[in-house]
């Protein structure tokens, strides 16, 4: 019997795009010696993108479908493809094409002959991308690498293909707050990167605007290192210091009064106000640590489906 590879193809508001995926694909699954499964998650669409999956899946029996009964993000999406995947090996891809379906073959090659657990890719260039979001997400990985102890490729996609022991090591961990890049990383395995040049999207406008994506970011600093946590530690001490030093000099000259109060007023202000300041947000990162763990408290669903055929065989 041959092996299953299943694909998950996380969707939100694709009803341009869909088509195209499909068109694209299907041919290249076709040259590979193997069963697959397409399994498309829509991430609570507001056009016709959940229509356009069922149409697929009442012509074509290998299409599978997660509908969520509202938006919960990419990273839901995710995990809700990866856990309805029952192939041996698993791979994650966007529908936009910027993900070039024809890796799959290279990428089938790198786990069947030369022995990885996972083949994953990388963007070497940002080509069409606005210069200062490339900036950003440079510094990013920078930033991230240095404080946490899994390392995460700078250009990482999530475009890859998993053999099912590394997928039943990621479905293990169920935290609310995912950050899926990080977890790849963290879960270990044998992993081979392929590299490729940016590729614009096939159809249809990117979801990820800078706010999303500076939330993102945040995501993945707070689930994987305590670092700004040490730093504020660190900050504390460096401020005591400071206070310590401040209070000999105006010991020293407090037997001198100065004439320009004005001044003075002034200069004691901007120090409160620089204070308060690190203070806030000294807060706002405790918080937001307070915050991640209220959340996993709670222990919700990671997601809540509305309409699903993968259970109904």
């Amino acid at each position: 019997m041959k092996d299953l590879l299943s694909i998950v193809i996380p969707c939100l508001n694709e009803q341009e795009a869909l088509p195209i995926y499909y068109k694209a694909t299907i041919p290249i699954l076709k040259t590979i010696d193997m069963n697959y499964e397409l399994i498309f998650v829509d991430d609570g669409s507001t056009d016709n993108t959940p229509d356009i999956i069922k149409d697929f899946a009442k012509k074509d029996n290998q299409v599978k479908y997660v509908i969520f009964s509202r938006n919960f993000g990419k990273e839901a999406a995710l995990y809700a493809g990866l856990s309805k995947a029952k192939g041996k090996y698993v791979a994650v891809m966007d529908v936009d094409l910027q993900d070039p379906p024809e890796m799959l073959i290279e990428m089938l090659k790198g786990i069947k002959v030369e022995g990885y657990d996972c083949v994953a890719t990388r963007r070497v260039t940002r080509k069409g991308e606005p210069k200062i979001r490339s900036w950003f997400a440079r510094k990013f990985y920078k930033i991230i690498n240095r404080w946490t102890q899994v390392e995460i490729v700078d250009g990482a996609r999530d475009y890859r293909l998993m053999t099912r022991p590394m997928v039943d090591a990621i479905l293990s961990m169920k935290e609310y707050n995912r950050f899926s890049k990080g977890i790849f990383s963290f879960v270990g395995f044998k992993t081979k990167w392929l590299e490729y040049e940016n590729i614009q999207r096939s159809a249809g406008t990117t979801k990820w605007n800078f706010k999303k994506l500076c939330l993102y970011a945040i995501e993945g600093i707070v689930s994987f290192t305590l670092a700004p946590l040490y730093a504020i530690i660190k900050l504390g001490v460096a401020l005591g210091t400071l206070d310590i030093l401040a209070a000999l000099i105006l010991l020293i000259v407090s037997l001198s009064i100065s004439k320009n109060l004005f001044l003075d007023y002034v200069i004691i202000i901007l120090v409160m106000v620089l204070l308060t300041s690190i203070l806030l947000t000294c807060l706002g990162i405790m918080s937001v640590y307070q915050a991640k763990m209220y959340s996993e408290i709670k222990n919700r669903p990671i997601y809540m489906t509305k309409e699903t055929n993968v259970d109904s065989e």
